[in-house]
C-alpha cells in the first residue's frame, strides 16, 4: 500500500507501507477516493503541534468506497460511499457524552490520533464513518467535513435576517462559510490579501472586496477565518459596537487585543471548535452547491505529489480553496 507518512516537523514522505491492518469488530476498510489537504495539515506539517504519534499517515478530509467490514458496523456494507467524521473525543467527559466531542479536552483528529486519509486506504471504527449518497460524486464527499466546520461557524455567527457580513480569510473555511452566507440571502465583503481568490470568490459566491484600509466596515458580523494576529486586532477595532465576532482559524500568534475595546462597545467573541451535529447537514447542502464546488477545488492530484501541494499550499501560489489528493487515481465515481 502506498501513503503519505509524517516523521516529524517539514518531514513527510510518501512510501510504501504494510497492508493496513486486519479488521476488529465494529472496522471498515475504505478505498480512498479524495482526501483534501487543510490548513490543520499545513499547521502540522509545520509545527507537530498536534501530532500524538509519529509515524502517522496525515489527512482528515475523506472520502471513500467500503471494501470490507467485520461485525456490526451500523449498516454499512461493501460498495457503501462514506465520509470520515473527523472528530476522536475520549468518549467518557461530559462533552462527548452530551454529544459535543468537539469540546472534549483531549479532543484529537483522524490523522492525528490514528491514520488518516493520505493512503490508497484507512481502517477506521464505522461509528466514525457516514453514508453518502451513492450518486453524490466523491470529490464533493471530501468537502463534507470542511463544509461543515463552514455551517459550524455561521451557526456560531448566527446573523441577522439580511445582515451585512464581513468575513476574514478567503480559504476553505472562510470561503464555504462566505458561500453558504450568500447562499442564505446575506451580503458578504471578504478580507483577503491573494488577489486570485479574491477574484474567485467575487466571481462564484458574489462576494465583495474588501480592503484593510477601509475605516468603517459598518458591519455587526464579523468571521474570521485567517487566525492572523493583526486581523483579530483589525477587526476588534472595526466590527460595529454591540457587534458578534467568531473566530474559526487557527492561530500562530497571540494577538494584541485591548480588551477595553470589548468591554466598552461590548463586543461578543465567540470561537469555533471543528463542527457539532453539522455533518449530515453539510453532506445535505453539497447537491445544491456542486458546480460551485467544483469551481473552487484543485485536482486531482497523485499521492505522490503531496510534498508538492504542501509546498504550493504553504507558499501562497494555490489559488483554488481546496486541493485534493486521488490516492488510488480517479474512477467514474470521483
Amino acid at each position: 500500500m502506498l501513503a503519505a507518512r509524517f516523521y516529524g516537523i517539514g518531514d513527510i514522505r510518501v512510501m510504501p507501507t504494510e497492508p493496513s491492518p486486519e479488521l476488529k469488530e465494529g472496522f471498515v476498510r475504505v478505498r480512498i477516493e479524495a482526501a483534501g489537504i487543510c490548513g490543520s495539515d499545513l499547521h502540522n506539517f509545520r509545527t507537530g503541534q498536534w501530532m500524538s504519534r509519529c509515524p502517522v499517515t496525515p489527512g482528515h478530509e475523506l472520502s471513500g468506497t467500503v471494501t470490507q467490514t467485520c461485525g456490526d458496523c451500523a449498516g454499512l456494507v461493501p460498495g457503501d460511499h462514506v465520509v470520515a467524521d473527523s472528530r476522536v473525543g475520549c468518549g467518557r467527559c461530559a462533552s462527548c457524552r452530551s454529544g459535543q466531542p468537539n469540546l472534549c479536552r483531549t479532543l484529537g483528529f483522524v490523522g492525528e490520533v490514528c491514520d488518516g486519509g493520505f493512503a490508497q486506504e484507512v481502517v477506521l471504527p464505522a461509528t466514525q464513518l457516514l453514508r453518502l449518497p451513492a450518486d453524490m460524486p466523491l470529490r464533493h464527499g471530501a468537502l463534507a467535513e470542511p463544509l461543515a466546520v463552514a455551517l459550524h461557524a455561521v451557526h456560531r455567527l448566527a446573523p441577522t435576517e439580511g445582515a451585512r457580513i464581513v468575513v476574514c480569510g478567503g480559504g476553505t473555511i472562510g470561503g464555504l462559510a462566505a458561500l453558504i452566507l450568500r447562499e442564505r440571502g446575506h451580503e458578504v465583503s471578504l478580507l483577503e490579501r491573494n488577489a486570485g481568490r479574491q477574484a474567485l470568490l467575487q466571481n462564484i459566491a458574489g462576494t465583495t472586496p474588501l480592503s484593510a484600509d477601509e475605516e468603517n466596515w459598518g458591519a455587526h458580523f464579523v468571521l474570521d477565518a485567517t487566525g492572523a494576529a493583526p486581523v483579530i486586532e483589525l477587526a476588534c477595532l472595526r466590527v460595529a459596537p454591540g457587534g458578534r465576532m467568531v473566530l474559526a482559524g487557527l492561530f500562530h500568534q497571540k494577538p494584541q487585543i485591548d480588551f477595553n475595546l470589548i468591554v466598552e462597545r461590548e463586543i461578543e467573541i465567540l470561537g469555533v471548535s471543528a463542527f457539532a451535529d453539522e455533518m449530515p447537514q453539510a453532506i445535505a447542502l453539497i447537491p445544491q452547491l456542486g458546480e460551485k464546488l467544483d469551481a473552487l477545488i484543485s485536482g486531482p492530484h497523485a499521492l505522490q505529489d503531496l510534498p508538492q501541494r504542501y509546498e504550493a499550499l504553504l507558499a501562497g501560489t494555490e489559488i483554488r480553496l481546496k486541493t485534493l489528493i486521488a490516492p488510488n487515481g480517479t474512477s467514474s465515481a470521483w
